[in-house]
């Protein structure tokens, strides 16, 4: 059986009755679609990662890059599958006609990107970097930037890579070292070395454009010191290319991710590496932060496409696979079963499903809130969705990745003692996954940034709208579902007094008291999170009643799972949490 990379029903129940993309598509910036375009957009999608990107995936895993004299090689096949991605036009579709897109909904794009992840998620890695360093250039840069990179990007004849990180910095922006001197043209001369830049050298494009972090000379310390500049591998010169002194200086052996090359790049050897200022001086890492937030959720979208796509390929060898009889037999002799019959396999299965399908929903949720707080006609509802879209963040990035990496742990279990060998892809996919969960920021960052940031932001507000937006699921939870509701509203209430006595922490000059569990609350936060999702998706299931009578079947079940394994934990979580619990925090350096 062909793996389907992610449910079509599921997909459509989604868009149709959870998020109502039809909503979505009343909004006057996207007049110009319908919901026939959008299933011709998606259908392409799916045909184009079914047919193409996924029999490739093996190969492009087992065949790494090649470095060799300062440049790296991809597969053979790399070049004409990203112009095909080109082709489909993943790369602008989100983005307005003005720049060459198509102005379709974030909602849907997500989707569309959803199914080419968990195809290759190389190729795509790549062109979603490529996205998110034009949409930089397009909304910080001048018209002259815009021309110069960011039109040849959208239409796939340049890659763009974001260029943070340094190897004394590690995660920590505020200590970049790269620096940017001003000179006479306007322009700038670039010197330092970035780590761990995906995409930072390959033989796909023509050019590469590096949106990179840099001090220009005499800034202040700190945040406030970073600015932000665009830096072609090579630099245009009376009308040719020419090479902006700009070096590959080494690629690093990943565990996953293969086909994506992560490298280390050196700006400035011979002291003439141009590069060009995008927005205002020292406001670099506000304006990355828009990349860094589309990079995460796109980093989420991936830890559900690789758990997605495993899931799929166990699912399937469950129910081929025969090995041994059911309990109740008494015959020896009697034929095996497919192993899906064993209720600890139907375990592991539902525990997949439960984490995609609920971390599905939870990212197309935060694409519904992109659209609509960048095209809500409305001032109340633009603002509203944008910090609620910054809470979920954080949480579309972790949950995936944790979560995500349990779940392709059991697709591996599954498969039993095939699933730890390379011919069976799902040891690769287990591999992919765990880079998730340290790129875009490790989740011990997006945890601190969840409760230290964005639950007490605007005295609060974002965490009100979200338990807002769950309660009003819990209004229609119906009569069989009330229990996981009257659950539900229970831990809201112990996420929300938590948040508080936390915040006062913080309000008391106790930073260390305030954030010292950090990633237990991203965890009960995910946990509850999901639990939103799966309850919304089962109400909805209910009155699907045009839906298939076995996928009904299956949110129902995805939902009472949840709420019986998983939601009971959030309590016993968020007590710890506020008891103080400092057994980790107080254990001196040399006890380890």
């Amino acid at each position: 059986m062909a793996n389907a990379l992610l449910s079509d029903e599921l997909v459509a129940f989604l868009l149709d009755d959870v998020i109502q993309l039809d909503r979505v598509l009343a909004l006057p910036a996207f007049a110009g679609h319908s919901r026939e375009t959008c299933d011709l957009f998606l259908g392409a999608a799916r045909r184009l990662a079914r047919e193409i990107l996924f029999p490739a995936y093996g190969e492009m895993n087992r065949e790494l890059p090649r470095f060799e004299g300062g440049r790296v090689q991809l597969h053979p096949r790399g070049r004409a599958l990203y112009r095909q991605v080109v082709e489909l036009g993943l790369l602008s579709a989100s983005r307005p006609e003005a720049v060459g897109g198509a102005m379709l909904p974030m909602t849907v794009t997500a989707v569309a990107t959803a199914y080419v992840m968990a195809a290759n998620l190389g190729i795509q890695g790549l062109a979603g970097l490529t996205t998110g360093a034009a949409r930089l250039i397009e909304s910080f840069g001048d018209r002259d930037l815009r021309e110069r990179f960011m039109r040849k990007m959208y239409a796939g004849e340049w890659t763009g890579t974001m260029a943070l990180t340094e190897p004394q910095a590690g995660s920590s922006l505020s200590d970049v070292r790269t620096r940017a001197t001003p000179a006479a043209d306007g322009s700038y001369r670039i010197a330092g070395t970035k780590v761990f830049i995906s995409g930072g050298e390959q033989d796909l494009s023509e050019n590469i454009v590096h949106l990179t972090l840099a001090r220009i000379d005499g800034a202040p310390p700190g945040i406030k010191g970073v600015s932000l500049f665009a830096i072609p591998k090579l630099r245009e010169e009376e009308g040719r290319l020419v090479p902006n002194d700009v070096a590959c200086t080494g690629v690093f052996k990943k565990i996953g991710w293969k086909a994506l090359p992560s490298v280390q790049l050196t700006f400035g050897e011979a002291g003439d590496c141009h590069g060009w200022l995008v927005g205002e001086p020292h406001r670099g890492i506000a304006h990355m932060f828009q990349m860094m937030n589309d990079a995460r959720l796109m980093v989420g979208l991936n830890g559900i496409a690789s758990a997605s796509v495993a899931y799929h390929e166990s699912l399937a060898y469950a129910l081929d696979r025969p090995q041994g009889r059911p309990l109740s037999a008494r015959d020896p002799r009697a034929p095996q079963v497919p192993i899906i019959q064993h209720a600890d396999v139907r375990r592991m299965l539902l525990r997949q499903k439960a984490i995609v399908e609920g971390g599905l929903g939870l990212l197309l949720r935060a694409a519904a809130l992109t659209d609509l707080a960048e095209h809500a006609t409305d001032e109340t509802t633009r603002r509203e969705s944008a910090l609620l879209l910054d809470l979920l963040i954080p949480i579309g990035k972790t949950f995936p990745a944790e979560y995500g990496f349990e779940s392709n742990t059991l697709a591996i279990q599954v498969h039993g003692g095939y699933g730890y060998t390379s011919e069976f892809l799902v040891e690769s996919w287990w591999r992919d996954q765990k880079l998730n969960s340290i790129h875009e920021g490790t989740s011990g960052i997006q945890a601190m940034d969840l409760l230290g940031r964005k639950a007490v932001a605007a005295g609060g507000e974002p965490l009100r709208l979200f338990a807002a937006a769950v309660r009003s699921t819990l209004a229609e939870a119906e009569t069989d579902l009330g229990e996981h509701g009257e659950a539900l509203g229970r831990a809201l209430d112990d996420l929300v007094a938590t948040t508080g006595e936390l915040a006062q922490r913080g309000l008391r000059g106790d930073a260390e008291a305030m954030l010292r569990h950090a990633a237990d609350y991203m965890d009960a936060f995910s946990v509850l999170a999901v639990a939103w999702e799966l309850l919304a998706q089962a109400i909805a299931a209910r009155r699907a009643t045009g839906r298939p009578a076995a996928f009904r079947e299956g949110k129902r079940r995805a939902c009472d799972y949840w709420f019986r394994t998983d939601l009971p934990h959030v309590a016993v979580t968020l007590a710890r949490i506020r008891s103080g619990e400092t057994s980790f925090a107080e254990a001196p350096v040399d006890c380890f």
